[in-house]
């Protein structure tokens, strides 16, 4: 079989999870990035069994490097803001490797991106590369940068965020919608929060309006606590994930809460504040020989823990379905199959998300943890 070229927009979560895996397929691949180097920025993240289970399948040392680096919640727990009922309780940890092949794993975002470099060659990652200009060849795409570089690929793969450019090119300008939600995180040592229960556990606290929400969990192998919380508030558009925001306004906005979710924030010394965005799901994911897949593709709100996951998997079963395409020409076909087997399971979620309503009582997680993508049947 002879080898497609195949050039990734994007060295984030998903882009290089597809990079890894359409590489051990047999095809020569290349990732475009546009910032200078990897930098440590971004949110701490949530790997619930399924994200697990498909980078597990990637090999190449990654299992063990981000093991190492992460913790392992004990249970997922949902608690109700002002009184602190406990609301379901869902054993994760050992019982959650027994039951879904692999445990739920809490990381900073760094961390997971450096465990998935390292296991592709640095050469293939290309760095300072602004996309200038993407267009349609006749079996292909060409991309041209701002460095006045140029390539021409057999498949272009869009894994270049909310704001992609080949989402752009495929489907026309359009701009992600402020949610009305801005989110804050914190990170805590773990020796602070003495007295307050759970703590190594992914804990939920469900406020008195979908918007309004704890999420605590452990980072480090638990020597920390990670907060993450969000509300609504208008007035606040700004994106990035750098920005401070004030701890007092971080208190006040949960002044009711609950003691114990109140003493999670009295411990913070310092706050990251952004706002939140997201897109209506998509009906098509490819055209030609372009596609997208992660936030490019299905950007959600952060309720369900899943945006990292999705990413994974999308570049695991883009790899899968071009396994045995060794000729340009069978490319679209492939992407279609990729959209049949993706679409229906990331809007699903993507909705889901926005609901913000998944596991508040308790019910069945399996369609969610219990998906693995190494085994969706092509």
């Amino acid at each position: 079989m002879s080898k497609l070229t195949i050039g990734i927009a994007g060295a984030g979560i998903g882009g290089l999870a597809a990079a890894i895996a359409l590489r051990e397929m047999g095809h020569d691949v290349v990732v475009f990035e546009q910032t200078k180097q990897f930098l440590r920025v971004g949110a701490d993240i949530n790997l619930t069994p399924n994200a697990v289970r498909a980078l597990d399948g990637l090999g190449l040392g990654i299992p063990e490097n981000v093991r190492r680096t992460a913790a392992r919640p004990t249970h997922r727990i949902s608690r109700t803001w002002d009184s602190g009922e406990e609301t379901s309780r869902l054993a994760m940890g050992d019982t959650a490797e027994r039951q879904y092949g692999a445990p739920q794993l809490t990381i900073h975002r760094a961390d997971l991106l450096a465990a998935l470099a390292a296991a592709f060659p640095a050469e293939q990652v290309l760095f300072g590369k602004h996309v200038s200009e993407i267009s349609a060849l006749e079996q292909g795409a060409a991309v041209s940068f701002g460095d006045g570089s140029r390539h021409a690929l057999d498949l272009l793969v869009g894994a270049d965020g909310i704001h992609s450019a080949v989402r752009s090119v495929m489907f026309g300008q359009e701009q992600p919608r402020f949610t009305g939600v801005v989110a804050y995180r914190a990170v805590v040592p773990a020796e602070r929060l003495a007295g307050i229960p759970n703590l190594q556990a992914f804990t939920k606290w469900w406020g008195p309006t979908p918007e309004s929400q704890i999420v605590t969990f452990p980072l480090n192998a638990g020597k920390d606590i990670f907060i993450f919380a969000t509300t609504a508030q208008d007035s606040w558009h700004l994106e990035s994930w750098t920005t401070q925001g004030s701890v007092q306004e971080l208190r006040d906005s949960y002044a009711g809460f609950h003691p114990h979710a109140r003493a999670l924030l009295d411990a913070c010394d310092e706050v990251l504040k952004t706002a939140l965005y997201e897109r209506d799901p998509l009906p098509a994911w490819s055209k030609g020989h372009m596609v997208v897949l992660g936030d490019a593709a299905h950007p959600m709100m952060p309720f369900m823990a899943q945006g990292a996951g999705m990413a994974i998997e999308d570049g695991v079963v883009l790899a899968c379905v071009l396994r045995n395409v060794g000729d340009a020409g069978g490319i679209p076909a492939a992407l279609r199959r990729f959209e049949e087997l993706r679409i229906e399971r990331a809007s699903k979620i993507q909705l889901g998300s926005r609901g913000n309503n998944w596991l508040r009582e308790g019910g069945n997680a399996d369609w969610v943890y219990g998906y693995d993508a190494w085994k969706v049947a092509l």
